[in-house]
């Protein structure tokens, strides 16, 4: 695994550490749920990064990573959805003026969803086969 795509695990494993603790705070689940499509997002960016793709948009990363991994198998769809409807909810949660905009519940999903795809992407790229 290139070293790079290792710092963006590593960074999407602190935001989902940075949305659990957010969210327990109380009322600030608007900017959870932006770290936790953040881990997301960075997850999706490491997986591209593999095979030597960077975006500079958003839109960029989330088409690339359907293109690559979910159209061809590798990864099941439910992860690009998860990373679009996070996606949604982080642009609520930040341009949002009432926190009552993101719903805690969801956001508790979300970091789930999170740790899930981190966890599959740390699969994909570590097999434990590898000799």
């Amino acid at each position: 695994m290139k070293d790079y795509t290792r710092q963006l695990l590593n960074k999407a494993e602190r935001a989902v550490q940075a949305a659990k603790v957010l969210l327990e705070a109380g009322d600030l689940f608007d900017f959870a749920s932006g770290r936790a499509y953040y881990a997301m997002f960075y997850t999706a960016e490491a997986l591209l990064e593999e095979i030597d793709l960077r975006y500079s948009k958003h839109g960029g990363v989330h088409g690339a990573f359907g293109e690559h991994y979910v159209k061809t198998g590798l990864f099941d769809q439910k992860y690009h959805r998860w990373l679009l409807n996070a996606f949604d909810q982080r642009i609520e949660g930040d341009y949002g003026v009432e926190i009552i905009a993101v719903d805690m519940d969801e956001v508790r999903k979300m970091i789930i969803q999170a740790e899930k795809f981190l966890a599959a992407a740390r699969v994909y790229l570590e097999p434990v086969d590898k000799v």
